[in-house]
């Protein structure tokens, strides 16, 4: 996924002569706590955020080119960059939004912590069959059958406990990845185990085909 498909296009952004009070205004009406200030041609030069409106109005400054912060101090994303480089931005920055520009530094869209919190919640919701499905896609010339044969004897190494083919593809069929990340320690834990499914059947395929 990139960027681009992760950002929210409508956006209200502010120019460098708009009044601190419009701009209070403004963010006010949209329910915004930060927002990209652009010059004629919608290129990025500065960032305002809702405590800086609020010092603004406090110190009686006019112009919002007075209390932003400038095009240096600002963290952006391009537009074809992979979307895991803003989660990682806002994520290590504790940043609200991350604005994506194009190549001509124009600003197209944001992308916002409470949209990237939304994505993982439905991505939590997904079935874990999903995700073999797409792993069966990937691995050209494997069966269904195979890739859980090959899982459960994947599960029986980690686990310890004995599961067949069956067991293991109705558990993928009720689960959910959140669950499976809980259940199996951890996201690191839950692709660790994808991969060593994927060797698995790999060398289980290459084992048949020697014989």
């Amino acid at each position: 996924m990139k960027a681009k498909e992760l950002m929210d296009k409508n956006f209200v952004y502010l120019n460098c002569d708009d009044t601190v009070i419009d701009a209070s205004l403004a963010m006010e009406d949209v329910r915004r706590f930060t927002c990209p200030v652009v010059n004629e041609n919608k290129q990025l030069v500065g960032w305002v955020t809702s405590f800086e409106i609020t010092k603004g109005l406090r110190q009686g400054n006019d112009k919002i080119s007075e209390i932003m912060s400038g095009y240096e101090e600002i963290s952006t994303v391009h537009e074809n960059d992979p979307a895991s480089k803003a989660v990682i931005l806002t994520a290590n920055n504790k940043f609200v939004t991350v604005p994506v520009v194009n190549d001509d530094n124009q600003v197209i869209g944001m992308v916002r912590a409470c949209d990237i919190v939304e994505l993982l919640s439905e991505l939590y919701d997904i079935k874990v069959y999903k995700l073999y499905e797409a792993m069966q896609h990937q691995l050209k010339g494997v069966t269904w059958d195979e890739l859980m044969a090959a899982s459960a004897l994947v599960s029986k190494k980690t686990t310890g406990v004995k599961i067949s083919p069956e067991e293991y593809e109705d558990n993928i069929m009720n689960s959910t990845f959140g669950e499976a990340i809980w259940a199996t320690g951890g996201l690191e834990k839950f692709f660790a185990g994808l991969i060593s499914v994927g060797e698995m059947v790999i060398a289980r395929k290459v084992g048949k085909a020697k014989k």
